[in-house]
């Protein structure tokens, strides 16, 4: 065989290759999911801001977690920054006042359900600004002032404001968050599972987000709340645990605000109406 018949069935032969492998590719693709058709969990952390147990894990691991983040802390404005750059989402995690349990819990400056309307709206400006990157804000305690129609429509206006969704701890069966939500046009969501308290374990946690996996498929998704703080590392290791979980079930780990639809996505042919009569009211 002469050199250019060889280069002529060797060209003939690459050719077939790649033919080959785009057609097996394509049929891989038209038997997978996309990302958007797949279920995804938000796993938001809470209680950032301070040296506790887990922050480091946490900043370490890559696992997309939404930092919720306390204000007036030491650490609140500097983790914030060191969040945002490390790609997580960030969210204010808003004290407030709760029908039990030591103030000493709470924090510098909470919300409580004695101060004004004004005075709300003042710290829930603060605690934006001292918690740089929020994209939305949830509530840390908070039972006694998430019944509150008042404060929490406070809280919702100064929300609002700056573009923020809101996500409802779900520490009260008697929250009025939803209602007022969707009455002032606040993008919001519930918390659907706890994964630790102040005594779980690496096992527990484990099986906690066993069960937000299960409940993403069920539902489409879910929203997880854990912490950082005294078992903050049994935290971080009963979710690391739980990862080969959640891809086998094919089940994603998204920011908060990927499980918050706006009004363009639910309306999207409406949704410049109610804006349009604003305008000309």
């Amino acid at each position: 065989m002469t050199v250019g018949k060889r280069r002529t069935v060797y060209f003939l032969l690459i050719t077939l290759v790649v033919i080959m492998t785009s057609a097996g590719g394509n049929v891989l693709a038209a038997g997978s999911h996309t990302e958007e058709e797949l279920p995804k969990a938000a796993i938001i952390i809470d209680d950032f801001g301070g040296d506790t147990g887990g922050v480091i894990d946490f900043f370490e691991s890559g696992i997309p977690i939404t930092a919720a983040i306390m204000p007036f802390l030491d650490e609140s404005t500097e983790q914030a920054e060191k969040a945002n750059k490390s790609g997580f989402e960030v969210i204010v995690h808003l004290p407030m006042e709760p029908k039990r349990g030591k103030k000493s819990w709470l924090g510098p400056m909470p919300v409580t359900t004695d101060l004004s309307t004004k005075e709300v709206k003042e710290i829930v400006r603060k605690a934006i600004e001292d918690v740089p990157y929020a994209r939305g804000l949830n509530n840390h305690m908070g039972s006694k002032v998430v019944g509150n129609e008042r404060i929490m429509r406070a809280i919702l206006e100064v929300a609002k404001e700056h573009n923020l969704y809101f996500i409802d701890s779900g520490t009260s069966g008697d929250s009025v968050i939803p209602k007022l939500a969707e009455e002032m046009e606040v993008p919001y969501a519930v918390r659907d599972s706890f994964l630790d308290d102040s005594y779980s374990s690496r096992d527990h946690v484990f099986r906690q987000m066993v069960n937000v996996c299960r409940l993403a498929k069920d539902q489409g998704q879910a929203i997880a709340i854990g912490h950082v703080g005294v078992k903050g590392k049994d935290t971080f290791a009963g979710i690391t645990d739980a990862l080969p979980y959640f891809k086998k079930e094919k089940v994603i780990i998204v920011p908060a605000s990927r499980l918050i639809k706006n009004e363009i996505e639910e309306k999207p042919d409406t949704f410049w109406q109610k804006k349009a009569r604003y305008k000309n009211d």
